[in-house]
């Protein structure tokens, strides 16, 4: 459960800093990110609660058994929380709040 905490904080996060930082690269930091957790984590990164579902259906190498599924999606919920709320403190939405925390991009021409 633990990894699976991880593995969706880590995904939030990646979405978070893409959407936040160069919105452009969601799909590229997504498939990047769940393509590595696959690998360092134990879960095999369900990361979504409907996959968390879908895998708990079946009968595969990668799926879980159904008893254990709510574990699982209380863990992505919990991550998924934990990444928003580091993501809102790091990097606000508010412009009042964003000067204070974020770079000026005046002169930056990278997009």
């Amino acid at each position: 459960m633990f990894s699976e905490f991880i593995a969706t904080f880590g995904l939030i996060a990646v979405i978070w800093g893409c959407v936040r930082f160069r919105p452009t690269m969601v799909p590229l930091g997504v498939a990047a990110y769940i393509t590595a957790a696959y690998w360092f984590t134990s879960s095999t990164s369900f990361a979504n609660p409907a996959v968390t579902l879908a895998r708990s259906a079946s009968d595969t190498f990668v799926g879980i058994r159904p008893i254990d599924a709510p574990g699982f999606i209380i863990a992505q919920l919990m991550g998924a929380a934990a990444a928003t709320l580091l993501f809102h403190w790091f990097a606000p939405t508010s412009p009042k709040n964003a000067e204070a925390v974020m770079l000026s991009h005046e002169g930056n021409n990278h997009e």
